[in-house]
């Protein structure tokens, strides 16, 4: 593709080099350049993408773009397209979108944001949109799958280069949705600039990622960014979860606005059935738990914003049996339960233990987790006090400390469980802390896996490796004697 193609409507860029180079591909990881590339050197938080570009040029690379000044040392067969300061992240996403043929045109795209709940959420909606007969593509934190296949995450939102071309995997392969967790953090980096949503849902607000946003309001302010519009208009329907104390906030941004919620007087509600502006809708889900009412009244919001027929709504969320490490049930024949999830906030936590306790209201609840390194410290103690406070009994563990020392997460847990007068024991490897766990359990309780839920790896200051607590839980199990037994015919 020619240059000016590819840089077409990107404001405020000043070339030096040759203007009229042919670009084969578009990389800003100058480990991906091949020959004929178009380097993005973007500003990172820990690392600036400029100390590679003369790693990119070795490896082929004949387009730059920069918002630094071209370097003297660059070569005069060097194109340099320098970009204004602070618009880069904005500029690769159009430079993405132009070079495959503005693929989030042809799709109907549903976002789907907030603390807890999207990945829930993006599951149901998917299921609708498929069996409404749609080929769609889904992108979130569990993975990335288009009619191409699947792949491992990297981000939640992957970079706007990565995403426009899954949208035009989805679309050349004549697929007409794709439903997208839009992540805070994406927001703010535009990876999904250049993107009208037909629909954005927002689940709920509670406090996460404040080692990033700094304050609570910046952490909203990058949410709302979705129903204003990421460069292509407002949103066709806003979702928003009426229960939630930032919704008023976000209604009317968006062309149109369905509230969902169980108090009050919202669009979608449920009594017995799910009341919609389309009418009433059966729902039959194996999802459990409160949370999971409110993830599938948001998902029949989009459902109805992308125009679906009822009866395929109603067998959309009946088709989605479980979604991977949410609220996922281990069986091996043990006679307590064990169930993994996702929880590592406060807020995420009180939900988990709150949905096992209405299940299961005669047994105990024995909740194991850790709290991640590197991320917001003042959430440790608030997880503590809600795990120590609702739990009968706290495994206290790891969970990827990565750089952190794992006794200093730990200790910073324990002041929230102690003030929650919480009954805990500790113990820093997982692995034994999930068999202690499965010994204290007795018939009829509930053991929580907290924290990793579908995540297979366990980082580690000098090491990553395989850990994915479903398949070690079922090792562990397994170990002790316990056996699935077949069902009988």
């Amino acid at each position: 593709m020619e240059l000016g193609e590819i840089v077409d409507g990107i404001a405020g860029v000043r070339v030096s080099g040759p203007t009229d180079p042919s670009v084969d591909c578009i990389a800003y990881d100058s480990r991906k350049v091949a020959a004929g590339a178009m380097f993005f050197a973007l500003p990172g938080d820990k690392i600036d993408g400029n100390r590679f570009v003369s790693d990119a040029i070795g490896r082929g690379a004949k387009v730059i773009a920069s918002s630094s000044a071209r370097p003297a040392d660059v070569g005069a067969e060097v194109t340099w397209i320098e970009i204004p300061a602070g618009k880069e992240r904005r500029a690769l996403a159009q430079a993405a979108a132009n070079f495959y043929g503005h693929p989030a045109d042809a799709l109907e795209l549903v976002g789907i944001t907030g603390t807890n709940g999207k990945t829930t959420t993006a599951f149901l909606v998917d299921s609708i949109v498929q069996a409404a007969g749609f080929t769609s593509g889904l992108v979130g934190t569990t993975g990335y799958r288009t009619p191409q296949g699947s792949r491992k995450a990297t981000n939640t939102t992957p970079e706007s280069l990565d995403l426009q071309q899954m949208f035009a995997e989805v679309r050349d392969a004549g697929g007409s949705h794709a439903v997208l967790e839009v992540s805070s953090h994406s927001l703010v980096f535009q990876r999904t600039w250049g993107c009208h949503f037909v629909a954005a849902i927002f689940t709920n607000l509670t406090r996460d990622h404040l080692n990033f946003h700094k304050t609570f309001e910046e952490y909203f302010a990058a949410k709302r960014r979705l129903f204003e519009g990421t460069g292509a208009g407002a949103p066709d329907v806003a979702v928003i979860k009426a229960d939630d104390s930032y919704a008023t906030r976000l209604e009317g941004l968006a062309k149109r606005t369905l509230t969902y919620g169980l108090k009050g007087e919202p669009d979608l509600t449920t009594k017995k059935f799910a009341q919609t502006p389309a009418g009433k809708i059966e729902v039959r889900s194996s999802l459990v738990g409160r949370i999971n009412v409110y993830n599938i009244l948001a998902a029949i919001g989009a459902g109805i914003a992308l125009e679906i027929p009822n009866a395929k709504i109603e067998q959309g969320i009946a088709n989605l049996e479980l979604v991977p490490g949410r609220f996922q049930q281990i069986d091996e024949g043990q006679p307590f339960y064990v169930v993994v999830d996702y929880a590592h906030a406060d807020d995420a936590m009180r939900n988990l233990i709150t949905t096992a306790r209405e299940l299961n209201p005669s047994g105990r609840i024995i909740t194991l987790f850790g709290a991640g390194g590197e991320r917001d410290r003042s959430t440790r103690p608030l997880m503590g006090e809600a795990a120590g406070a609702l739990s009968d009994l706290v495994i206290l563990t790891s969970d990827n400390p990565r750089t952190e020392d794992p006794l200093r997460i730990i200790n910073d847990v324990v002041v929230g469980l102690q003030k929650a007068n919480g009954n805990y024991r500790i113990e820093q490897d997982r692995e034994t802390a999930l068999g202690m766990a499965f010994d204290e359990a007795r018939a009829g309780d509930i053991v929580l896996l907290a924290g990793k839920g579908h995540e297979n790896t366990q980082i580690l200051r000098d090491r990553t490796f395989e850990f994915d607590d479903r398949e070690k839980a079922r090792e562990i199990l397994r170990s002790k004697g316990f056996s699935k037994q077949p069902a009988k015919k």
